[in-house]
């Protein structure tokens, strides 16, 4: 065969490229399990229709609404709070020698000048003469409200009269008045106006020195505490306090039932310048109502009478003295700490303040007074701590005895 060209054979094939293998596929996941079928409640029952309810009555043009009535379950603190809470008096006297301060005391609460009061008790401190007397004069006269003249059951003294006071009154809060102090216009409604704070268990008021005489230069406002007035240094608006000035407090009936009472072995007894049975009750109150308050109210105000005896550098070291006594005894019943917490504070500011007003404005009399109240202050508690006897403020009973005598007028 010419002229056919045959192509030489291949000898080996060429390699035909293979391609990657295919990925096997993910896992086909488990199906989820079938939850159970959630059971269908039976249909709750249809209620009856309620009644109709009959046609409001439309009062007349001097009926009154109805007041409402507490619940069965209604707490004390609950029911003192509405406005409708009543306010109950007691005032603790002792002497016929305060007879015109106690004649004012008492008309200064009456119903007709202190809308809110609903009675005032008169516990006479183991004086018969006094208690008939207050009797013939005070009860059922016009001007002095819905009285009530008893005896002290208690030990003789101005706790037990109080706590006297507070087992008879009816009222939802107990306010404490001293018989040679006056209330001013608007006092019951702000101590009431306090209680609209179910937590609070007690307010206090302001009071305001009447010195008969006229205060002596010396006289520090630091140092009116010693003659049982308001004085410089405490709150001048309503704040919350550790105790209240015994002139011129208040508590809600059921907080005293709850702390029990005044301490009858702390306190005034005559005109003996011993006290502080305010400080322990409301430390004890505190301790015994937890997230309980105090509160201090200034504008329930007080005048508080200031003889002259008692403007006297012998009445002011005597009392500082027995301040001292006092405080010592307060810290043996509820502790060092809360018992002093105040007077640290005093001691901080305010005694240095007035101390530097004093000396800048040229008062050496006034500075002198303001070291030896808070010298004579001191070695009172000091000697108490001791459980030593309270000798200077004996010497001041008995000075005080013997000025009555000559004035007729009181120290206490």
């Amino acid at each position: 065969m010419t002229g056919t060209r045959v192509p030489r054979r291949l000898t080996e094939p060429v390699p035909v490229p293979v391609p990657d293998p295919i990925p096997a596929p993910p896992p086909v996941p488990r199906p989820l399990p079938v939850p159970d079928p959630i059971p269908i409640p039976d249909p709750l029952p249809v209620p009856p229709p309620m009644p109709q309810p009959p046609p409001l009555a439309v009062p007349g043009p001097e009926a009154e609404p109805e007041a409402e009535t507490p619940t069965a379950t209604a707490t004390a603190t609950e029911t003192e709070t509405r406005s409708e809470a009543t306010l109950s008096v007691v005032i603790c006297c002792w002497t016929m020698d305060r007879w015109d301060d106690l004649r004012d005391a008492v008309g200064s609460v009456s119903p007709a000048r202190q809308p809110g009061v609903r009675e005032t008790v008169l516990v006479v401190d183991h004086n018969p003469a006094l208690e008939e007397r207050a009797r013939a004069e005070l009860t059922g006269a016009d001007g002095f409200g819905d009285l009530h003249v008893v005896a002290n059951a208690g030990p003789r003294g101005l706790s037990g009269g109080r706590n006297t006071g507070v087992e008879l009154v009816h009222g939802d809060v107990v306010a404490f008045l001293d018989d040679d102090a006056a209330a001013q216009p608007g006092w019951a409604q702000a101590l009431l106006a306090g209680y609209a704070d179910p937590s609070v268990a007690g307010v206090g008021g302001a009071v305001h020195a009447l010195w008969e005489s006229g205060r002596p230069r010396w006289f520090p406002e630091e140092f009116d505490w010693v003659v049982g007035c308001s004085y410089r240094g405490l709150p001048e608006h309503p704040a919350r306090v550790r105790n209240f000035i015994g002139a011129n407090m208040s508590f809600r009936r059921s907080a005293l039932l709850v702390a029990g009472g005044f301490r009858t072995d702390l306190g005034r007894v005559g005109s003996r310048p011993l006290g502080c049975e305010e400080t322990e009750l409301c430390l004890r109150l505190a301790a015994a109502l937890p997230g309980s308050v105090l509160r201090t109210e200034p504008t329930a105000a007080v005048r508080h009478h200031v003889p002259p005896q008692r403007a006297t550098w012998r009445y002011f070291r005597a009392r500082c003295y027995a301040e001292g006594l006092s405080k010592a005894a307060v810290a043996r019943f509820s502790g060092r700490g809360p018992a002093l917490a105040s007077e640290r504070a005093y001691l901080r500011r305010t005694v240095p303040h007035g101390l530097l007003t004093a000396l800048t404005g040229g008062r050496a009399g006034r500075a002198a007074a303001l070291c030896l109240g808070v010298t004579t202050t001191v070695c009172g508690y000091a000697w108490g701590c001791t459980g030593g006897r309270p000798h200077l403020a004996d010497r001041a009973d008995e000075q005080g005895v013997r000025e009555q005598g000559q004035t007729g007028g009181e120290t206490a």
